[in-house]
Order: structure tokens, then C-alpha cells, then sequence
């Protein structure tokens, strides 16, 4: 009995640890994911402007 406690004891401390890890690991992932819509949204506004530009330098082409 005491040692099937024991063994119940080191599992229990196992998924602590494990569920600590994954806390932090997801943590970690929720900043990146910030990050990486950040960064989304400076390259669709640079984007625009490229086509913006491009645009209008197309209207400023004679007609063929």
C-alpha cells in the first residue's frame, strides 16, 4: 500500500511538473503568436502601399 501511495505520489509530482512546462511553453506561444500579427500587420500595410504606389504609376502610363 505504501508503495503503490509512493508511486501515486511521483506521478502526481510528474504531471505538476509537466502541466508547469506546458504552462510556460504556452505562455511563450501566446507571445510569439502576438508578435507574429504584429509583424502580419506592418507587411499587409507595406503591401498596400506597394500596390497603391504601383498603381498609381500604371495610371500615369500612356495607353497603348
Amino acid at each position: 500500500m505504501d508503495s503503490e501511495l509512493a508511486q501515486l505520489e511521483a506521478q502526481i509530482e510528474e504531471l505538476i511538473g509537466l502541466h508547469n512546462r506546458l504552462k510556460a511553453d504556452n505562455v511563450g506561444l501566446h507571445g510569439r503568436v502576438a508578435q507574429l500579427d504584429a509583424e502580419n500587420r506592418q507587411l499587409e500595410a507595406k503591401l498596400r502601399l506597394a500596390v497603391d504606389r504601383l498603381e498609381a504609376l500604371l495610371d500615369k502610363l500612356p495607353e497603348a
